[in-house]
C-alpha cells in the first residue's frame, strides 16, 4: 500500500493543516489507537476483533494518520462473489467482526463501516480512505467494493416508512437524505438490496442496512491477482518438551536444565519450544522441606523475576521463542495466579493467565482464574496459549483463532491417565473444530515433597487437523508415555489455509452466525 494523499487537500486546508495525512496499512500496535475511535453509544469494534482483521488481511485494513495519530479506520477483506452478494447479517459475512471468512481467492473486497475520530471533517478522512479502497480494489483487479452502510436515518422516520425497503427507495430517488448511504450513493456506489436486520444492535438504523456496490471498471479477470492468506512463515518447526520432575539442589539447577532444552531445540532449527504447566514447582525440592502451600507461593513468587528473566535471555541468545509451561505467582493484590511466561526470540515477553483453574488448584493452592485471553503476536504469526484446563472449553481456541492464531500451545500437568486423555482428547478436537495446530507439553515422574505434586502422567504431541495433507492420524509428533523426551515437527502453515477454503470440511468457514456466537467481555 503506497503512503501518498488519495485527495489532494485544499488551499484552506493547507493552511489549517501543516501536516498530511498519510493513509497506510493497520498494525498491531495500532489497534488501542482503533479502538477508542468508536462511538461508545453505538456498537463498534473490539480490540480483539480489530486484531482478527488485521491478521486475517493486514492490506485491508486501512488507518488514516495525522500529525501522528490514528483518526481514521476502514476495514475491509476479500470474498467470492456469492458470498459478498448474500445479504448474510454482519455477524454471518463478517465473522462476528474478525473478518474471518476473508479468501485470498475471492472477487470482492468487503468493506465494513468506517471510524472517524469526531471534529475531522476538514480533513474529508471519509474521502480518502474511500479512495483507498477503491485503489486497492483496482490493483487487485477485484469486481469491486460490497459495502453494508448502516441506514443510521431509518430510526427517526420509521413512522413515516414503517417497511424499511420504501426508506431505501426514498433514499435511492434521492426524495430523502441518509447520513451514511447518501454520500455514497453520490460517490459511486449503487443500492444492491436491503439488508433487514443486519445489526439489530444498532439503534440509529433499527438494525436495517443497504447493501452497497461499487463496480470496478478496470475489472479484467485474467490480470485478478491471487494473494497469501497472510504475511508469515511458511512453516514453523516446534519443539515440545516433556519434562522429568525431579529434586535439584538450588533454582540455578532447573535454570540450567532448561537453557539444556533451549540449547538443543535451537540446534534443530526450531522457531519454538514448550514447556509444561507447573514445571517451576521442581524448584520447590531445594529448600529441603516441606512448604505448606502459603509458604510456597510466597518462595515461587520471590523468584519470579529471576524465572523469567532467565526465559528472555535463553530466548534471545538461542533465537527461539519460548513458551515457558506455567509459574503460580502472587499478583500485587494478593491473588494467586498460575501464568504462562511467553518469552520471545525479539527480546518481548507476554503473559498469558489460566482462565480456569481445576477444583484441585482452587482448593490446594486459592489459585484465581485470569480474566484475558488473546494472541500473542510472533515472528512466525500470532499464537494462542492456553493451560491445560483451559483447553478443555471451546470458546478459547475459537477467540484466539479468530485473532490470527494458528498453532495453540497447551502447557499442563495431570497425575492420572483419565486427566491426562482429557487434555489430549479436548486439543485433538480443538485442532479439528478450529482447522489449527495444538501442542502438548506435559510433566512426568515424581516429585516428592511438594504439596499436591506427586504424581506425574504424560504423552506430550503435536496434533493437526484430520484432512488430507495433515498427519494420517491427526499426529504431527509424539513422545512416549511417561518417559523424559522432546519430539519435533514442522508445521505448515500454507495448508491451513488450504484446508479452511477446500478441506472436506471447513469448520471455521461453516459456522452458523445466524444461530449462535460467543460474546466476549473486553478487558479494559
Amino acid at each position: 500500500m503506497d503512503q501518498q494523499t488519495d485527495v489532494p487537500p485544499t488551499p484552506a486546508e493547507r493552511r489549517h493543516s501543516p501536516s498530511e495525512v498519510v493513509i497506510r496499512s493497520a498494525e498491531i500496535d495500532d489497534i488501542a489507537a482503533i479502538a477508542a475511535l468508536a462511538d461508545p453509544t453505538a456498537p463498534g469494534l473490539t480490540p480483539g476483533q480489530i486484531r482478527g482483521q488485521i491478521n486475517s488481511y493486514a492490506e485491508g485494513q486501512l488507518v488514516a494518520v495525522f500529525e501522528g495519530h490514528v483518526v481514521g479506520y476502514a476495514p475491509s477483506f476479500i470474498l467470492p462473489e456469492a458470498l459478498a452478494l448474500a445479504g448474510q447479517p454482519w455477524a454471518a459475512i463478517t465473522g462476528d467482526g474478525h473478518a474471518a471468512r476473508h479468501d485470498p481467492q475471492g472477487d470482492w473486497l468487503y468493506a465494513m463501516e468506517m471510524l472517524i475520530a469526531p471534529a475531522t471533517s476538514r480533513l474529508r478522512l471519509s474521502q480518502r480512505l474511500e479512495a483507498a479502497r477503491r485503489r486497492l480494489c483496482r490493483s487487485l483487479g477485484l469486481k469491486g467494493i460490497a459495502l453494508a452502510v448502516p441506514l443510521t436515518g431509518y430510526a427517526r422516520r420509521h413512522k413515516q416508512y414503517p417497511d424499511p425497503a420504501a426508506y431505501l427507495a426514498a433514499v435511492v430517488n434521492q426524495a430523502l437524505r441518509d447520513p451514511m448511504a447518501t454520500p455514497l450513493l453520490r460517490a459511486g456506489f449503487e443500492a444492491q438490496h436491503l439488508l433487514r436486520a443486519y445489526r439489530p444492535e444498532d439503534r440509529e438504523s433499527a438494525g436495517h442496512a443497504a447493501l452497497l456496490l461499487w463496480r470496478n471498471p478496470q475489472d479484467e479477470p485474467a490480470a485478478r491477482r491471487r494473494l497469501p492468506a497472510q504475511r508469515m512463515p511458511a512453516t514453523a518447526r516446534v519443539t515440545t518438551v516433556q519434562m522429568q520432575m525431579r529434586e535439584v539442589e538450588s533454582p540455578h539447577d532447573f535454570y540450567r536444565a532448561i537453557e539444556t532444552f533451549v540449547d538443543a531445540a535451537a540446534d534443530y532449527g526450531s522457531d519454538f519450544i514448550v514447556f509444561p504447566e507447573l514445571f517451576t514447582l521442581t524448584m520447590l525440592t531445594s529448600e529441603k522441606r516441606k512448604l505448606p502451600p502459603d509458604e510456597a507461593i510466597d518462595w515461587l513468587s520471590a523468584i519470579t523475576d529471576d524465572f523469567v528473566e532467565t526465559l528472555r535471555r535463553c530466548a534471545t541468545h538461542y533465537k527461539i521463542n519460548i513458551i515457558g509451561g506455567s509459574h503460580p505467582t502472587r499478583d500485587a493484590s494478593g491473588k494467586v495466579r498460575n501464568i504462562a511466561y511467553v518469552a520471545l526470540r525479539d527480546g518481548r515477553v507476554h503473559t498469558q493467565e489460566k482462565l480456569h483453574p481445576t477444583p484441585d488448584e482452587r482448593s490446594c493452592w486459592a489459585v484465581e482464574g485470569g480474566n484475558t485471553i488473546d494472541a500473542i503476536e510472533t515472528d512466525c504469526g500470532p499464537i494462542g496459549v492456553m493451560i491445560c484446563y483451559d483447553s478443555e472449553f471451546p470458546e478459547l481456541a475459537r477467540r484466539l483463532v479468530d485473532q490470527g492464531a494458528r498453532m495453540l500451545f497447551v502447557p499442563y500437568c495431570t497425575d492420572t491417565r483419565h486427566g491426562h486423555l482429557r487434555v489430549t482428547l479436548c486439543c485433538q478436537a480443538r485442532a479439528i473444530e478450529n482447522q489449527a495446530y495444538v501442542v502438548t507439553s506435559g510433566n512426568v515422574g515424581i516429585l516428592p515433597d511438594v504439596e499436591n505434586m506427586d504424581l506425574q502422567y504424560a504423552q506430550s504431541a503435536i496434533f493437526t487437523p484430520c484432512d488430507m495433507p495433515f498427519a494420517r492420524d491427526g499426529i504431527a509428533a509424539e513422545t512416549s508415555e511417561n518417559v523424559e523426551m522432546v519430539a519435533m515437527a514442522d508445521l505448515d502453515l500454507s495448508t491451513l489455509t488450504w484446508a479452511r477454503a477446500q478441506g472436506a470440511v471447513r469448520n471455521l468457514r461453516d459456522r452458523r452466525f445466524d444461530l449462535y456466537r460467543t460474546t466476549w467481555t473486553e478487558a479494559e
